[in-house]
């Protein structure tokens, strides 16, 4: 069995949320551990984002960089904790950027550099502060 710490050590996880309909909406992100939680960094416009705010139920399953999940992965359900404040989002970016050093700067980086050419503002950012639930719970 899957414990939700141990997904820390993967290179990148399926994040599921759900919509109203219950139906799950899955996503491959960057993950790291603080403390009792695993950590993801979000933008604060996300879909997953407006999903949480609503039901903060997830799963999360070891996946590849493009969302593939393997037959004989182990979801581990979970809630996430929506977290705005800039403290707690610099501290998981600094923990993101420390699992994924130089992914975070090239992809981040580049992020950045298109907004700048379309002349858009600076995406905000959320912290998901995920802890571990009963699978049933889902």
């Amino acid at each position: 069995m899957t414990s939700l710490l141990t997904l820390a050590d993967e290179r990148f996880i399926s994040l599921t949320t759900f919509r109203d309909s219950g139906q799950p909406v899955s996503t491959p992100v960057w993950v790291s551990r603080d403390g009792e939680a695993i950590v993801v960094l979000t933008p604060a416009d996300s879909g997953k984002v407006k999903r949480l705010r609503r039901d903060p139920r997830v799963q999360v399953t070891p996946c590849g960089r493009f969302g593939k999940v393997s037959e004989d992965a182990q979801p581990v359900a979970g809630t996430a904790e929506l977290r705005e404040r800039p403290a707690d989002v610099e501290r998981a970016r600094a923990l993101i950027r420390s699992a994924y050093p130089l992914e975070s700067r090239v992809v981040l980086g580049i992020e950045r550099l298109v907004e700048r050419l379309r002349g858009r503002p600076r995406k905000t950012r959320l912290a998901l502060y995920i802890q571990e639930a009963p699978l049933d719970a889902l």
